[in-house]
């Protein structure tokens, strides 16, 4: 069954795979077999060169900070207990194209700077009001 908004739909057959490796604590990317393109957003085929062999392959975890912003409105009211938080791209050192919206967590904003090294983290998401919690790869300051 699917999670109750916001948390993310586990089961969604696009996603399945990257958050069963969040709960085994992995982070998980498609790749193409034939050429090697990581593929993010996860396809059907590889936008490079077409294959339509992508497996999940585990990822080191690390990356860089390629852009942030610190939220502190709740425009949804399932996020009134979180703020202040951090949204933010983390572009992988794997393939830098590949860059996962997460929460930077454990950081000031005040501190944080483009290029800034990262590393996964996973951690409950879970949500004031909404049942139940969902592991997520989440960044901090390396």
């Amino acid at each position: 069954m699917a999670n109750a908004f916001p948390l993310p739909d586990t089961e969604w057959p696009v996603l399945a795979e990257y958050w069963a490796g969040a709960a085994a604590g992995e982070l998980r990317i498609p790749r193409c077999a034939a050429c090697g393109r990581y593929e993010w957003y996860p396809s059907d085929t590889c936008s490079g060169c077409g294959g339509a062999d992508l497996p999940w392959t585990v990822m080191s975890g690390r990356a860089t900070l390629y852009s942030w912003a610190e939220v502190s409105f709740a425009w949804v009211p399932q996020f009134k207990d979180l703020v202040p938080f951090v949204s933010g791209l983390a572009a992988l050192d794997e393939d830098p194209a590949v860059r996962l919206a997460t929460f930077v967590v454990d950081a000031e904003p005040a501190d944080l700077l483009i290029d800034m090294p990262l590393q996964v983290v996973f951690r409950p998401l879970q949500f004031t009001g909404v049942e139940g919690a969902v592991v997520a790869p989440l960044f901090k300051v390396n």
